[in-house]
Order: C-alpha cells, then sequence, then structure tokens
C-alpha cells in the first residue's frame, strides 16, 4: 500500500486572510529614489548654543562637517553670535535630512558627545529633547527628582538605557533621548512620572516584565494586563484625612478607657473636648458704639484735620519709638557676657568642708537635746495593780 502525503494546510481566519506583516524592512533613501530632483529652494536651520560649549564645539566641527558633507549638507559654526547652523545645497537629493542636521546640531547644544550625535542621521534613529523645567516649581524638590533619573552611581539611567536601547541625557533642565522611535515614547513617559513624584523604579519593572513577556509566542494574542503590576497612587482628599484622624484618636481613646476599667482607675478624659453650647437668650445681643461715638465720647472729632493729622503723627511715632527700643534690647542680648563660674580654690573647699561639719554636729546636738526634752515632758505610765 502505497504511503500518500498528505499535505496539512494552514487554517486562516477571514478576518484576516488578506492582512500584511507590518515588520517590513525599510530600505535607506538613495539619490536614484529622488525623482524630482534639485531642490527648487534652499532650507536652513540655525540653533543657539552655551558658551561653555564653545571650546568643544570648536573642536569637534571638522567631524561635524564631514558627518554631513556626506550627505550633501553644508554646515557653518558662527561664535562671534554662538549659533550653528545647517542648510541644503544643490547635490542634497533626501528631502528629510535636512530636519535630520537640525537634530544634531540641537543635541551638540545640549552636550551630547558627537560620536552620539552622529547617529540621528540614520533613519531608524530619531531624537526627543523633554523639558523638566516648568513641571516643578520648588527648585530643592526638582533637583531631588532629577537626580531619582540619574539614580546612585547612574544604575537608574543605565537601566532605562539597556531596557529601552536609548542614550538618554539628562542636562540642566531638559532630557536629551535618541533611540528607536517606539522607545523615545516609553522614556519620556518615565521621565515625567519621575518628575510628577512616581520612582522610575515602577516603570523600570513592568518594562522587564514585558520583554520576558514578548519571548513567548503563546501570548501575543491575549493580553498582558494580569501579569503587570497595578500601581495606584492613594492620595486623600482633606475630608478624608481628617476622618481618618478622628477614627485613629476614637480608638485611643477606647483603649485608654478598658485599661483604666481594668485597672480599676477612674476614665481619663478625651483629648478632644468639645465645645460648650451657648446659653440661648431670646433678646439680641448689644448693639456696639459706631466710630462717629467713640470720637464724640473722646473728643477726636471736634478737632480740626490739622490737629487729627499731628495726633496721628505722635501716635505713630510713640509706637515706633516703643518698637525701636523693643528691638534695640534684642539686638544687646546678644552682647550680654555669660555667667562664668570659677572652680573654688583648695582653701574655699577646706572652709566649705568645716562649715558643713559644723552644722551637722549642730544639727545631732540639737536633736539630742530634743529628745531628752521629749523624755522628760513624757507622762509616767498608770499601775495596773491595785494597792490593797
Amino acid at each position: 500500500m502505497a504511503e500518500v502525503d498528505e499535505v496539512q494546510t494552514e487554517v486562516v481566519n477571514k478576518n484576516k486572510r488578506f492582512r500584511k506583516d507590518k515588520r517590513w524592512h525599510v530600505e535607506p533613501f538613495k539619490p536614484e529614489d529622488n525623482k524630482a530632483g534639485a531642490f527648487a529652494t534652499e532650507s536652513s536651520f540655525a540653533t543657539l548654543f552655551p558658551k561653555y560649549r564653545e571650546k568643544y564645539i570648536r573642536e569637534v566641527w571638522s567631524a561635524v562637517t564631514k558627518a554631513l558633507e556626506a550627505h550633501s549638507i553644508a554646515c557653518m559654526l558662527d561664535l562671534i553670535n554662538g549659533s550653528m547652523s545647517v542648510r541644503t545645497t544643490r547635490k542634497t537629493y533626501d528631502p528629510y535630512i535636512i530636519l535630520k542636521a537640525r537634530d544634531m546640531l540641537k543635541l551638540l547644544a545640549r552636550g551630547v558627545p558627537i560620536n552620539q550625535a552622529v547617529k540621528i542621521l540614520d533613519d531608524a534613529t530619531a531624537c526627543d529633547i523633554i523639558k523638566i523645567g516648568n513641571i516643578v516649581r520648588n527648585k530643592e524638590r526638582f533637583v531631588r527628582r532629577r537626580q531619582r533619573i540619574i539614580g546612585p552611581d547612574g544604575s537608574t539611567l543605565k537601566a532605562i538605557e539597556l531596557l529601552t536601547s536609548c542614550y538618554v541625557l539628562v542636562q540642566g533642565s531638559t532630557v536629551s533621548v535618541m533611540g528607536p522611535y517606539k522607545s523615545l515614547k516609553e522614556v519620556r513617559r518615565i521621565i515625567l512620572d519621575c518628575m510628577r513624584n512616581i520612582h522610575p523604579i515602577y516603570r523600570i519593572k513592568e518594562l522587564m516584565i514585558r520583554r520576558e513577556l514578548a519571548k513567548d509566542p503563546k501570548l501575543a494574542t491575549e493580553s498582558w494586563d494580569r501579569f503587570l503590576p497595578q500601581f495606584r497612587r492613594n492620595h486623600l482628599t482633606t475630608s478624608q484625612k481628617t476622618a481618618k484622624k478622628n477614627e485613629r484618636q476614637a480608638e485611643k481613646q477606647a483603649a485608654r478607657e478598658e485599661a483604666a476599667q481594668a485597672a480599676g482607675l477612674p476614665v481619663p478624659p478625651s483629648e478632644k473636648e468639645k465645645p460648650k453650647k451657648k446659653v440661648y437668650t431670646p433678646f439680641p445681643p448689644p448693639q456696639q458704639p459706631r466710630k462717629v461715638d467713640l470720637q464724640l465720647e473722646s473728643g477726636e472729632y471736634f478737632l480740626k484735620p490739622r490737629e487729627k493729622a499731628a495726633k496721628e503723627i505722635a501716635q505713630r511715632k510713640e509706637r515706633q519709638a516703643e518698637v525701636a527700643k523693643q528691638r534695640e534690647a534684642e539686638r544687646a542680648e546678644a552682647y550680654i557676657p555669660p555667667k562664668e563660674y570659677a572652680e573654688p580654690t583648695v582653701e574655699e573647699k577646706i572652709r566649705k568642708r568645716k562649715e558643713r561639719e559644723e552644722d551637722n554636729g549642730n544639727h545631732k546636738s540639737k536633736k539630742k537635746k530634743r529628745k531628752n526634752k521629749e523624755e522628760e515632758n513624757k507622762p509616767e505610765p498608770a499601775l495596773n495593780k491595785r494597792i490593797p
């Protein structure tokens, strides 16, 4: 009996039979791909750089020129105005390379080294400059959270770079990121969450779990929510905080009462006493005198404007004199020398010891005299026996 090879046909879902695989290879842009020829107009971009970067940029400018000439881009360094500029030429064939050159100059101005900034000219690499200066107002809090991105000895920053395949540089109030397009989104999320007081370790842990789950082909069509950790921020409102505080105080008071009852002691009063209720009266409160009435009583109402002004000036000067006197006294306290306590000499120690011994002797003699006097005044005990 001849063996028949059975051809197994794969069952394809009818909804996905015309769907193509999205993982395609991007071909580099070549001069032959530019069908329109040379550009009609010239495009240019300029970027300023800080003074402390001038020395480094001047040293590596030859390498920058060489990297841009390979893509037919002209560049110029202006040390007087502190700017770098790039522009297209008649030989430029890639319409997007001018934007890549602009990003390269931005990265150089932000502190990225030349060997790393040149990688931005690759089509698969993009950059993102994240501004973090306006997220936190407090300067000390901003510095702490920015340092949290770097981590101890740069460990947190290194973990982010390894998990996202990106280059991250924290400089001043910005964070420069270079890498694949998909990873830039993850890094931006980590940086902004860190500045909003969410530690990067939570996002790093989530990325590590995602990397392990991506290795399993069985989970490609399933949801990963059950594997990912759910971190929630529990911020309570003022009313919720007050309610929790009242609950804790009530528990403490109940524990005190139980302990007092077990020991047989009186129940201690609560820490927060309730305000006493006001006694109800059907009559309204007495009417307060007006300002004019007070002026009539003191006679100020009949003074002339000039006299009123002079009186106010005199009162103000009196208050100023009192405050000045008080401040002078406060300042003078710093110049009052402290009391010096000298060690007693040998003669003073001997004299004090003799005085102490004499006082002890007098005290003993007085105590003895008092005891003898009490014995003399003590009545004799009555005899129980009857005399026949």
